[in-house]
């Protein structure tokens, strides 16, 4: 039972003047099916009925907490309410859905009036916030089946809805892949007919996908302004008055604290305590609270922020410095040789004699550091808001070096700020990504190895295609581009299928990234079935693939100039631009795809058309392109090696490429859209498992999940 009514249970009172004319509303078409509605929900009409000068004198009371309590017990009582259903009468789900939740009625009409059996509502999940409008609708009416499946299965029920186009769902396909897919989960239910209705004829439904967000929202929580002298923020305190009255808070020359202000949510804010805050309850003064800093209540203070990290005490330096067994073999030195020059003991404090500058004749005394104090002193240097803020190697050395001096100081400043782990996750690098390049070797011949990617989505065409299935022959580079309305495993796998395997046969290995349209179980079994290998690029590193990649950034800018005003005719032109690039001289081979795949430069509109035609005898033409394709084939490999070579040395001028070990901790790059205040790199270490360098395989100690990730992704963890 109390599953049903929980939507309406889980409603809190209203706060403002909105919320109380929303609540009415809700319950205003049920009206005739309550009994003494109007006197019952006359006080909350009382203070909702307001003009708009008057609306500031809007006050929720005991007489409208009352009214609210027995108007939501109408709402889970009979007769508005059934505990069970009537059998073989249909049944109407009323549904809605706004931008933070769903929700939905269940009813029965019965004898010319409407029961209520179920009530749902829900917040959406951050992911379902991002759908359009008719799938949040339909989302809707796919939750209350799911939420209330034990009452509506096996039973004729009606579909009730203020979005038209979801009308149609049980008559015909929707160009929706997620509303599609609800269509299909609802196949199981005896739905009758999905009725239209106005919105403002779906009231109840319309409240309980609204309402969650005002309950929840801290903006409720907050109490701002100034508080008056008689209504403190310890006030909750009277009753701890008489173990404070013994404290003194009256002393002429002291700062009276006078109000306060509260810009703090109720759930954060301090608790304050008898122990934290003297009271004193016999004063009735302006003057009454005293400066909580006052030192003579040391032992009774407000807890504050621990944000200074400076525990660096200089005061300790000459017992440190006693202590410290380096220092003390320098000062014997000191004390029996007389010509050194490079240490000075003053006051029995070593110093350091140190010259800034080549041409400078002027000498420092500088703090030998002991080597106890170094580390407080770097994270006061470093960490420490005032004196540090996380700056870098330089900004810390300058700052320290001309008061604190040891032995390789600059070497352990730069490791303590590499150990940094803040600075590691935060910091924007400003060096090329780690990583050399590493290219993929030609393969054995044509069609051996294919780099397939999708470029899309683009504006949708006349002709219902959106998307760009893009095939590269690695050997060749010859390109085929085929236009698809969509890029499902089921599109993917027969536009492979009927317009490359049927044509230019099977191939060895196809590459592709890690998308949803080609790492599934289809294809999985295409693979199997047919016979290939089918092997992944690294996550969030394109560059594996980078064949594909550099095409699709090409013929992309090439359709862009030749579509129409309208820009949705683009793939009219998609195959003239393939056949123009193929019959190209690429850069890497020295020859046109065109010319390596079938043995002979491609006749092209600018060329003259042949008068006659000549028939040879004896006829070789297959020794002779056999003989052609060899020497174009070898000359290509040569070709690419020497382009590769070439790239190679480019890209890896002035790169770092860091090899790490197993056991390794690092953290892994933050992909996708970030705040500019949100971190690089994410904040639980992982551990190296297996290396295929430049390729890692990390875990997640906690949750023993593996990912495999390129080494520019990655960023090794030091110790201090």
């Amino acid at each position: 039972m109390k599953d049903k009514i929980v939507a309406i249970l889980r409603i809190n009172e209203p706060r403002t003047l909105g919320q109380a004319n929303r609540f009415v509303g809700a319950l205003g078409w049920y009206r005739k099916f309550l009994p003494n509605f109007a006197t019952i929900a006359a006080p909350i009409h009382a203070v909702t009925n307001l003009t708009k000068p008057n609306r500031r004198k809007f006050k929720w009371q005991h007489a409208q907490s009352e009214a609210f309590r027995q108007l939501k017990k109408m709402l889970t009582n009979e007769p508005l309410f059934l505990h069970y259903p009537v059998d073989e009468l249909p049944l109407i789900l009323t549904t809605d859905a706004s931008d933070i939740g769903i929700g939905g009625v269940l009813q029965q009409k019965v004898d010319g009036k409407v029961h209520n059996l179920y009530y749902h509502s829900q917040v959406m999940s951050p992911c379902e916030k991002k759908y359009s409008t008719i799938e949040k609708e339909a989302l809707a009416i796919y939750k209350c089946f799911e939420r209330m499946r034990f009452f509506i299965l096996g039973r004729n029920i009606t579909i009730m809805t203020d979005h038209c186009p979801l009308c149609y769902i049980m008559k015909q396909s929707i160009k929706n892949a997620r509303v599609n897919r609800i269509t299909h989960l609802l196949q199981e239910y005896n739905i009758d007919k999905v009725i239209h209705i106005q919105g403002r004829y779906n009231c109840l439904p319309d409240y309980l996908s609204r309402y969650s967000k005002e309950q929840d929202d801290d903006l409720f929580d907050i109490e701002y302004g100034l508080a008056s002298k008689n209504h403190s923020i310890f006030s909750s305190l009277k009753s701890h008055d008489n173990n404070s009255k013994h404290h003194s808070i009256g002393h002429s020359g002291s700062r009276k604290l006078l109000a306060t202000m509260t810009l703090r949510s109720r759930k954060h804010q301090t608790k304050y305590t008898a122990d934290s805050v003297p009271i004193k309850n016999n004063i009735d003064t302006p003057n009454r609270f005293n400066d909580l800093s006052n030192s003579e209540n040391t032992h009774n203070k407000i807890k504050t922020s621990n944000i200074s990290q400076n525990h660096f005490d200089i005061t300790q330096l000459k017992a440190e410095q006693d202590r410290d067994p380096e220092i003390q073999k320098i000062v014997r030195n000191l004390r029996s040789v007389t010509n050194q020059f490079s240490f000075v003991l003053q006051d029995n404090v070593l110093y350091k004699s140190i010259t800034f500058g080549k041409l400078s004749k002027r000498k420092l005394k500088i703090v030998y550091l002991p080597s106890s104090m170094r580390n407080s002193l770097l994270r006061a240097c470093h960490d420490d808001p005032m004196s540090g803020a996380h700056f870098s190697t330089d900004r810390m050395y300058f700052k320290i070096r001309n008061h604190f001096w040891w032995p390789n100081m600059k070497i352990t400043i730069k490791h303590y700020v590499k150990a940094c782990r803040l600075c590691t996750r935060f910091n924007i690098s400003r060096n090329k990504r780690y990583g050399h390049l590493r290219a993929i070797s030609p393969p054995e011949g044509p069609f051996a190895l294919l780099g397939i990617d999708y470029c899309g989505p683009l504006v949708r065409t006349p002709r219902e295609n959106q998307y760009v299935l893009v095939i590269t022959d690695y050997y060749t580079r010859h390109i085929t581009a085929i236009a698809l309305p969509n890029c499902t495993a089921v599109t993917t796998a027969q536009a492979l299928f009927n317009d490359y395997f049927c044509k230019y046969g099977i191939p060895s290995v196809i590459l592709s990234d890690r998308g949803s349209h080609f790492q599934n179980q289809l294809m999985e079994n295409v693979k199997k079935l047919i016979g290939y290998n089918h092997i992944y690029s690294t996550a969030y590193h394109p560059q594996t693939n980078g064949v594909v990649e550099r095409f699709n950034a090409t013929f992309i800018t090439q359709i862009a100039k030749l579509q129409n005003a309208q820009n949705n005719n683009w793939d009219e032109y998609l195959q003239a631009v393939v056949f123009a690039y193929n019959t190209g001289v690429h850069k890497s081979t020295k020859f046109s795809p065109y010319e390596l795949l079938y043995g002979r430069p491609a006749r092209l509109p600018i060329h003259a058309q042949p008068a006659q035609f000549t028939f040879r005898k004896p006829i070789n033409y297959f020794e002779q392109l056999k003989k052609t394709l060899r020497i174009f084939h070898q000359a290509s490999r040569d070709n690419i090696l020497l382009q590769q070579k070439a790239t190679e040395v480019y890209y890896n001028r002035g790169r770092l490429d860091p090899q790490l070990k197993l056991g390794d901790k690092v953290l892994t790059r933050i992909h996708g859209l970030r705040g500019k205040l949100d971190p690089t790199f994410s904040a639980v270490p992982k551990v190296v498992v297996d290396i295929q360098h430049p390729t890692y395989t990390v875990e997640d100690e906690h949750t023993h999940v593996r990912s495999q990730i390129h080494i520019n992704d990655l960023r090794p963890i030091f110790s201090r």
